[in-house]
């Protein structure tokens, strides 16, 4: 029996004859029955460790709402960013690609305002989906081509966009404008704000906070677009610190439960930042169960990368990145390693926990295998979707995962199984782990295993392509 063949009669076996069948009634196509194809609302959240969630350890920081998903869902242990800073993680996420293939391997700024564009021809996550009559919006953060440029959201597949094209701009909590598709929306409000700029946390008394802004404009799509499959990419700013010279902390308009903790004001403002971003999960959640398509919703929550180090945070307060090693711009663990919580009622068993070893360039194979939509052939990611439905005997295992990142000298990193190497390109040492025994990476174990560190040598020969901007 072909492929295509098995994935008709599996999806068939999980949503019933109208998962492989073309409905039309609304805008792109389709319209919303009770076994038509399912909302797919992904959150990323930003600069967000390991450890900073209940459900993966935290004590301090309250996520209530992120913990009853993980309780209502699927977790996972193992699940990697595409990269361990903002610009090339996103572009892997995407586009299905690791950062050895990737257009965007690099935070690469490109003046008045934005990052290096994706491409005019670029396959992208939003216009597979498109082609199967899903609408698209993308509420946040986007950093992969500023205004005017090839990259922005509405020319790569997205229908709606609103929020920050330009990565640094989002810096900012209070920005003088946000931009809905690609008009400036003036926010007279912030002109007269005033930050405190003591790195203290607490950005101004009055005045329009982004994340909430882009929290509502979430909210609203999915009220709107109800009765018509869709997906929604909700790539909130928080936990980021604002690192605009002179306004430098955790901008955040209150402290809320933790304004009367004896704890560095940066501190308040990262736990405060984090208990939001939990809070609009669950408006999130409530919305979907008020509008009675709450089983018709796959709802992923993840980051981006690590925590970070900037606007006073220390991630060592909190434990942010749990029993992991190294921060955000670092190839170890604690750089890469991030929360995933998948949650949809009826389909995914509540309560499960994942060690499936995965990363964002699965997330559009997966797609597209849950939508019916064709996948591209170039990815590097594998479907998901059988662990998702607690259909493991069906899952397909990478053989090894890749990333290069490309600030302070050129490193790359692979797992193999349970197996981690991280190459200090500069140097040319190769540091090697396993997991299993030693996921803190404290112990180089190089010397002991020269067959399989040879093994991953071979491979790291033929992992990337070659790039101008991002050469090792």
């Amino acid at each position: 029996m072909s492929y295509h063949s098995n994935r008709r009669d599996f999806l068939k076996h999980v949503f019933g004859s109208a998962a492989v069948l073309s409905v039309s009634g609304c805008a792109n196509g389709l319209r919303q029955d009770s076994q038509d194809k399912p909302n797919i609302i992904f959150i990323l959240a930003d600069d967000l460790g390991y450890g900073d969630l209940g459900c993966y350890g935290q004590t301090q920081i309250k996520t209530p709402y992120i913990d009853q998903m993980a309780a209502q869902g699927m977790r996972f242990t193992d699940h990697y960013a595409g990269c361990t800073v903002c610009a090339p993680s996103r572009c892997s996420l995407m586009t299905g690609l690791h950062t050895g293939h990737t257009y965007v391997r690099g935070n690469k700024e490109i003046k008045p305002m934005g990052q290096l564009p994706l491409l005019p021809d670029t396959v992208t996550m939003p216009k597979v989906l498109k082609k199967v009559g899903y609408t698209t919006a993308l509420t946040g953060k986007w950093g992969l081509g500023g205004p005017d440029s090839t990259g922005i959201p509405n020319k790569q597949g997205f229908d709606t966009f609103f929020g920050y094209l330009c990565q640094r701009h989002a810096h900012n909590y209070y920005p003088e404008f946000l931009f809905r598709n690609e008009e400036r929306i003036p926010l007279p409000d912030n002109k007269v704000a005033n930050p405190r700029e003591d790195g203290a946390g607490v950005a101004v008394e009055r005045g329009q906070y982004s994340h909430d802004m882009i929290a509502d404009e979430a909210l609203k799509f999915i009220e709107k677009n109800k009765d018509c499959p869709f997906f929604l990419y909700m790539a909130v700013t928080l936990p980021h610190a604002n690192n605009e010279a002179g306004k430098k902390g955790m901008e955040i308009p209150d402290y809320g439960i933790y304004k009367d903790k004896d704890w560095p004001e940066p501190q308040k403002g990262h736990a405060a930042m984090i208990s939001r971003l939990d809070r609009d999960l669950g408006r999130v959640i409530e919305t979907l169960k008020r509008l009675g398509i709450d089983k018709k919703t796959l709802v992923l929550f993840t980051s981006d990368n690590g925590p970070h180090r900037e606007g006073g945070a220390n991630p060592e307060f909190f434990d942010s990145n749990g029993p992991l090693r190294g921060n955000k711009r670092d190839l170890y663990e604690g750089g890469i390693r991030v929360p995933l919580i998948a949650r949809w009622p009826g389909k995914i068993q509540a309560g499960t926990v994942s060690h499936h070893i995965s990363a964002f360039w699965d997330f559009l194979p997966t797609f597209a295998e849950l939508t019916g939509a064709e996948c591209p052939s170039s990815t590097d990611g594998l479907s998901m979707l059988p662990t998702l439905l607690g259909q493991s005997g069906q899952q397909k295992l990478h053989e090894f995962l890749y990333w290069e990142f490309h600030e302070s000298g050129s490193k790359q990193a692979v797992r193999m199984g349970d197996w981690k190497a991280v190459q200090f390109n500069a140097s040319g040492k190769l540091e090697f782990y396993n997991l299993k025994e030693d996921i803190g990476e404290e112990n180089n174990i190089a010397g002991d295993h020269p067959d399989i560190v040879a093994e991953i040598k071979e491979y790291l020969k033929t992992a990337r392509t070659e790039s101008e901007f991002w050469s090792l």
